[in-house]
């Protein structure tokens, strides 16, 4: 039901559809591009099946994929300081064109050293587009409503991509990794040229100018950033529900190999999960587009935890995809409405650094989530699926305002 505001009790607050439908432009120009550049995405996916393919052995692979974890790390904070510094519009088309560039030459590289180094400047130049990307929706919108309206767009558009690009990935692989790699550079690089002929930045507010005016010992930065306590929580809750989000992909299969189950069994629960993701997450981000997001958050994440937690006691493929059901739940009560609270949080001048920090804790929980999955796993699987359990309830605890904090407000418009 539509409320109004207080000040203007004759104006009715337009519903979640409406907001969806006047949202602005750049919203769907963002969302556009980052649907491309999804659909293109190979490399990461594919990089392990190449290079054994190639005959290198799964310690090479696994160094690679080490280093190009560490390069995306490094990539979102490059990344939240020039959207910040140079702007969105040119941090995202540097981003896309030489992630393009370095893409292409993959597969004509022969020596390990070469693959190593190139695929690591890859992890850097790919993340960089990504708080440019975020820090554009939340240039363009100036309500909470709008803000998890813009990022549920731009999380649907991720979706298909990532969903089509395994489709059209996996054929491509099958005929030749040249032409994987090469159509992997060429989407980047549409995604840098839709970007360039059809983006424009914001114009920057009194605000913007006073904060670049600031004597140096006063000028933003990450440690300014870091002073924000409340997005140091966030930071925190971040590492930990990606933490527990990735086991998805690590102590899942782990534990369908373990029960007796097959490949197919493990890609029809990913793809179950896939399918709600795309079919309901949009409906379900509408439908708490009113309630607090911080208590969304809490909920979502100890649904997440407490849904993957339980994979450990279940052995058949009903209960399995009953948990399924579960975690993927809490996901879709989390991701979005975690992306639309990051940009309500951050200072106009800081976003793309409040971004790029998101995305360094992202990298660093679903970076570390295998190592320590992997390794927990080996001890005993009881022992990763307590620690899963234990993280959820970190998360969701950490997603909690501090006692005392009132509702953020909203944002005027620019």
């Amino acid at each position: 039901m539509s409320t109004a505001p207080p000040d203007r009790p004759d104006v009715q607050e337009p519903t979640f559809r409406q907001t969806l439908r006047h949202l602005p432009v750049r919203v769907w120009i963002i969302s556009l591009g980052i649907l491309v550049n999804q659909v293109g995405n190979f490399l990461p996916v594919f990089i392990v099946l190449y290079l054994t393919e190639r005959g290198y052995s799964a310690g090479a692979a696994g160094l690679v994929l080490g280093i190009s974890g560490l390069g995306k790390v490094l990539g979102n904070a490059v990344g939240g300081y020039l959207a910040d510094k140079i702007g969105r519009r040119w941090t995202i088309v540097l981003s896309a064109v030489t992630t393009a560039g370095l893409t292409a030459i993959v597969p004509f590289l022969e020596a390990l050293p070469l693959i190593v180094t190139v695929v690591g400047l890859i992890g850097v130049t790919s993340q960089i587009y990504r708080p440019a990307a975020a820090a554009v929706l939340v240039d363009a919108v100036s309500t909470n409503q709008q803000r998890l309206a813009a990022f549920g767009v731009f999380r649907f558009a991720m979706n298909v991509g990532a969903a089509l690009g395994g489709v059209i990935g996996g054929v491509l692989a099958s005929t030749s990794y040249v032409e994987l790699f090469l159509v992997n550079a060429v989407a980047c690089l549409a995604f840098g040229v839709v970007v360039a002929l059809l983006l424009r930045d914001a114009r920057k507010t009194a605000a913007d100018e006073e904060a670049t005016d600031k004597p140096a010992e006063q000028a933003v930065g990450y440690r300014q950033a870091f002073a924000d306590r409340t997005l140091v929580r966030f930071l925190l809750m971040t590492v930990f529900c990606e933490f527990v989000y990735i086991q998805s992909t690590v102590g899942l299969p782990l534990h369908v190999n373990d029960v007796g189950l097959s490949e197919r069994d493990f890609g029809l629960l990913i793809g179950l999960n896939g399918l709600l993701v795309l079919a309901l997450e949009l409906p379900i981000t509408g439908a708490i587009s009113r309630y607090r997001p911080e208590y969304v958050l809490a909920i979502g994440n100890l649904i997440t935890g407490v849904g993957l937690a339980l994979t450990g006691f279940t052995t058949g493929m009903v209960m399995l995809a009953a948990t399924v059901l579960l975690w993927t739940f809490g996901e879709m009560l989390t991701s979005s409405v975690a992306m639309a609270y990051l940009g309500s949080l951050a200072p106009p001048h800081m976003v793309g650094r409040y971004q790029g920090l998101h995305g360094v804790a992202y990298t660093i929980g679903t970076g570390a989530g295998p190592l320590i999955g992997g390794a927990l796993y080996a001890f005993g699987p009881w022992a990763l699926w307590i620690l899963v359990g234990v993280a959820g309830v970190l998360a969701a605890q950490l997603s909690l305002p501090r006692r005392g904090t009132a509702p953020l407000e909203e944002k005027t418009a620019p």
